[in-house]
């Protein structure tokens, strides 16, 4: 006999099929039972009748409590009202490990009690979905910069020094005296790489010792930092729409099952297509101040700023050349801007991207350096790319699960990442 999963059940129709799963839900109409038998892959319904499935397996049904581990037998049959089509005429049932008083029962929960029992919330559907989209989104992501050439770059997630500002680093004690931080970016290293290999990507963990409790905002979060020699902003922001556009293709064909269980509105996923809108900082301002939200030239964009652009433009939209004062010391000034740029998304997820052009130049970034008043010795390495063999060079950081969080449509980040870490969460 054939052991499937529930995802590749249609090769199996009017075949005898063993399942191993779960129980996840289960109901009784006399000589008729269902179970909802979940595996990882997906969800079925088994249906039991009396007379046709095993009598132990008729009699001891009820002793099943919600996510008992079962091993499942039956035939595979067409059932054009089941969400996958096909249902399981079961055989027999044997119970691996019976489950009593499961947790999360399908009844509301609090944030908090579900905040500590993620082990199990995972196990959920909506939480399930979400999480095999983000897979998904990973494995576009890594797809794409393969197929346009990229290598991936590995940077260290202990470094010495900052990347953007010391008030938000982890520090620990490395070894005797020397302290280390917890990177906050792989950027600056990825410089070293794009300098090496032409185009690279670094993609991993990265940490945020902000105290905002924010629905965007995660204390480790998974950042892809593509970096490129030989480029400038308009290519690091063509590189953001060809990366969001093929990411969007493969998760509409790759993840339908999981944007319906999460009630995604595909038709607005649909219309992602790059390239998208580009405007000045200057410009947002003005559409700030029409939709209410003003803003003095110069200061940064919050929450309720990305989200009025957000609507104003329907999808997508990219804000370049803000203040030079407001962005990190290394991209490159043009006048009193810097030339940088965020992809904001709508429906008030925020900025997914942030990245532009990098200074070149290494006085102008010895400079840069000073005014922002970092240790010059700390970063001599870095200034060592300008000095030998340095060409004009963009890149960009994209928050993997504020990304997730769009495409998915969940409220908040946490429900992205499979054990969040924030302000008041550190467990399990």
């Amino acid at each position: 006999m054939s052991v499937s999963t529930i995802r590749n059940i249609a090769e199996f129709e009017g075949k005898e099929v063993q399942i191993n799963g779960w129980v996840h839900q289960k109901r009784s109409s006399g000589k008729i039972k269902f179970v909802m038998i979940r595996d990882g892959s997906g969800l079925i319904q088994g249906v039991l009748v009396k007379g046709e499935c095993d009598d132990q397996t008729f009699e001891e049904f009820e002793k099943l409590g919600q996510e008992s581990s079962i091993e499942v037998t039956g035939v595979v049959r067409k059932e054009p009202r089941s969400p996958i089509g096909f249902e399981l005429n079961v055989k027999k049932i044997h119970a691996i490990q019976i489950a009593e008083n499961y947790p999360i029962s399908p009844k509301e929960h609090g944030v908090e009690f579900l905040m500590e029992n993620r082990h199990l919330w995972i196990r959920s559907q909506r939480q399930w979905a979400a999480l095999r989209v983000r897979s998904e989104i990973f494995f576009a992501i890594q797809n794409f910069f393969r197929n346009e050439g990229f290598i991936r770059f590995d940077p260290p997630i202990l470094t010495p020094t900052s990347c953007e500002g010391t008030s938000t680093l982890f520090s620990t004690q490395y070894f005797e005296d020397d302290k280390a931080f917890l990177t906050q970016s792989g950027q600056l290293y990825g410089e070293a790489g794009a300098m090496a290999f032409g185009k690279i990507y670094t993609f991993g963990p990265t940490f945020r010792a902000e105290k905002s409790k924010t629905r965007k905002h995660l204390t480790e979060f998974w950042m892809v930092e593509p970096e490129m020699a030989f480029a400038r902003l308009d290519d690091a922001i063509a590189l953001g729409d060809q990366m969001i556009t093929a990411i969007m293709k493969h998760i509409l064909g790759a993840c339908a099952a999981e944007l319906k269980i999460l009630e995604r509105n595909v038709a607005e996923l649909e219309s992602i297509k790059g390239p998208f809108p580009k405007i000045h900082y200057d410009e947002a301002l003005k559409i700030l101040e029409k939709r209410g939200v003003a803003i003095p030239w110069g200061e940064d964009f919050g929450a309720p700023h990305e989200s009025a652009l957000g609507e104003e433009f329907g999808k997508p939209v990219w804000i370049h050349h803000f203040p030079s004062h407001i962005k990190a010391f290394y991209f490159k000034q043009d006048g009193k801007y810097a030339l940088g740029a965020d992809l904001i998304a709508p429906n008030g997820y925020g900025e997914i991207i942030g990245g532009g052009q990098r200074e070149d130049d290494a006085n102008a970034l010895l400079t840069r350096i000073q005014e922002h008043h970092l240790n010059v010795k700390d970063y001599e390495w870095y200034l060592d790319l300008r000095r030998y063999g340095s060409v004009p060079h963009a890149g960009f950081g994209l928050g993997a699960e504020r990304l997730v969080a769009w495409i998915t449509g969940v409220e908040h980040v946490r429900e992205t990442i499979p054990f969040p870490r924030m302000l008041n969460h550190l467990k399990p």
